[in-house]
């Protein structure tokens, strides 16, 4: 072989070497250990321009509006039960479609998940906050139902992130740890049902604090500016206090449908309750496993 041949050669045999060194180095991607392996080089404005915003995804969009709409529910509340009633009612039937946007968009974070659970949790107790205040003899009940309220999500909540990790969600709940909230958070229309006669209950029992004189007595006196009765700045310190407001809002609607729509919800609400309760238990014994367990492993380290 003459040398002009031999470096033409040697030269074809760097050639071919850098050409597989190149595919190698292309078809080469990080395994899932966390070693590190060669990989194509990204620019950096690649990379930023892939990142996602939660905060903006569909799904949550649609959280922060029922949180305005609340809101203004809140604002309309004391003297405009049409108005509040509306806003209220409309930003808990926007829960299921931010669950549906979830879905649709492949949008499902664990942001987006306690922004429901916070919203849905802070309006029912808000709306629980004024009926104690509309029927104060009543108070204990629905403080209580408040406390329930929340203690059951938070602790099933909890449990669910601590003990299932923090990938799972707290609406996966197997048959046999729970039958009743396995068959609660399995199927969409059941938990849709459940959360919107719950809050239809709350919403009747609302409208009745402002038309029913069999739970509110207060309600038949007159009209307030009338001559039989003078207005409620003439009789209260305050525009702005309980016995200034109640008379403000006396007889502003009739009764009829409040009774229907509380009497219809009631069932629903109650077993609401029950199911409550039941998360509640269930959540305290899975973190008393993990409890248990983590002491039980702790234990066995100190005795090795």
């Amino acid at each position: 072989m003459s040398l002009v041949e031999s470096k033409m050669s040697a030269r074809t045999r760097r050639q071919k070497a850098a050409v597989a060194a190149a595919q190698s180095d292309e078809s080469e991607t990080p395994v899932s250990n966390g070693t590190a392996q060669k990989s194509p080089k990204r620019s950096k404005s690649a990379t930023a321009g892939k990142e996602e915003n939660v905060y903006l995804f569909a799904p949550n969009l649609i959280g922060y509006l029922r949180v305005v709409l609340a809101i203004a529910s809140l604002y309309y509340m004391p003297l405009h039960p049409r108005t509040c009633s509306l806003l209220y009612s409309v930003s808990c039937l926007l829960d299921a479609l931010d669950g549906y946007a979830a879905r649709y968009f492949s949008q499902s974070t664990t942001f987006g998940a306690v922004l429901d659970m916070v919203t849905d949790r802070c309006t029912t107790a808000c709306l629980l906050v004024f009926l104690s205040s509309a029927w104060p003899r009543w108070a204990i009940i629905f403080q209580g139902l408040i406390a329930l309220d929340m203690a059951s999500h938070y602790m099933h909540m909890y449990a669910t992130l601590s003990m299932g990790g923090s990938s799972q969600s707290h609406k996966k709940v197997e048959a046999s740890r729970s039958w009743i909230l396995y068959q609660y958070y399995h199927s969409r229309t059941v938990l849709f049902i459940c959360c919107a006669l719950n809050e239809a209950f709350f919403i009747g029992l609302y409208l009745l604090s402002f038309s029913s004189p069999t739970l509110s007595p207060s309600l038949l006196q007159p009209v307030p500016g009338s001559p039989a009765q003078p207005a409620p700045t003439g009789l209260f310190e305050s525009p702005w206090s309980a016995g200034a407001l109640e008379l403000a809002r006396a007889n502003k609607i009739d009764s009829f449908w409040p009774w229907v729509i509380t009497g219809v919800s009631a069932p629903v609400m109650a077993l609401k309750q029950i199911i409550n309760v039941v998360q509640l238990v269930k959540a305290s014994n899975w973190l008393v496993e993990g409890d248990i367990a983590n002491r039980k492993a702790s234990l066995r380290g100190k005795r090795h």
